[in-house]
């Protein structure tokens, strides 16, 4: 992750910005290949284009503290920034102080993320994803009669490490968010929310209009579905595909 030399404290007023994106292309793919390969390099390009706009609204100018910022993105989502997911990571970005130190504390909850939530090589993740896939193909397991705690059960099945790192009050403020999401794109079934919601925790809050992920705003903001269960419908088959690509390659990736 984060090791800054002399080299990566100059600014970017002092690098060429697209040089410096380069670099950050080739770095994006080294530190998250399954990700990157699945959407290309055109939209990576944007992915790090918007992450290195959203770093210099945090303060950060500096080589070393905009690829760590770039990392978290690959990571967290585009907008971990604002996710109640990574509260704490949001409040180290708002804080004052120097980009260095609060880089430092930046890449000091990354590891301790690594270490509690991915796990080694990523395998607590990809069993969520799996889990992910189990749950877009099966029928709906809770109704709406206390959605919260059948949300949060839910949640628990699908990523017990992630919801032991987040807590309770993280995980209600993201299913808040995720009913008002829903209800954005008229999504009134239990199972639409749910789909939804599931998608925020797994993915990101913000993963709706996130560079990282663009089928989820291509299918949401298609002007030619007019029923939206079909546009539910459409959107556990995009993920199902996205799901098999990403999984398919890591078990290659495993095998090799």
């Amino acid at each position: 992750m984060l090791v800054i030399r002399a080299e990566q404290m100059k600014s970017l007023e002092q690098v060429p910005l697209a040089w410096f994106e380069k670099e950050m292309l080739a770095h994006s793919k080294d530190f998250s290949p399954l990700i990157c390969a699945a959407i290309g390099d055109e939209q990576l390009r944007m992915v790090v284009h918007s992450a290195i706009d959203r770093a210099t609204i945090h303060g950060f100018i500096c080589r070393g503290p905009i690829r760590l910022f770039i990392e978290m993105v690959l990571l967290c989502g585009s907008a971990f920034d604002t996710d109640p997911q990574y509260s704490k990571m949001g409040e180290v970005l708002r804080a004052s102080g120097d980009q260095m130190q609060r880089a430092e504390q930046l890449h000091e909850s990354s590891l301790d993320y690594l270490e509690k939530v991915s796990g080694p090589g990523a395998v607590n993740l990809h069993n969520a994803l799996k889990e992910l896939s189990i749950f877009a193909q099966m029928p709906i397991r809770f109704s709406s009669d206390d959605f919260v705690a059948d949300m949060l059960e839910e949640m628990n099945n699908l990523f017990p490490e992630k919801v032991a790192y987040i807590g309770r009050g993280g995980l209600t403020a993201l299913i808040e968010a995720g009913r008002a999401e829903a209800q954005k794109y008229g999504f009134s079934t239990v199972r639409g929310e749910a789909l939804l919601i599931l998608l925020m925790f797994t993915l990101g809050h913000g993963c709706t209009d996130d560079p990282l992920y663009p089928w989820i705003a291509r299918t949401l903001r298609d002007e030619r579905i007019i029923d939206q269960a079909v546009r539910a419908a459409r959107l556990e088959k995009e993920l199902l595909t996205w799901l098999g690509h990403v999984l398919a390659s890591n078990e290659k990736g495993t095998q090799t």
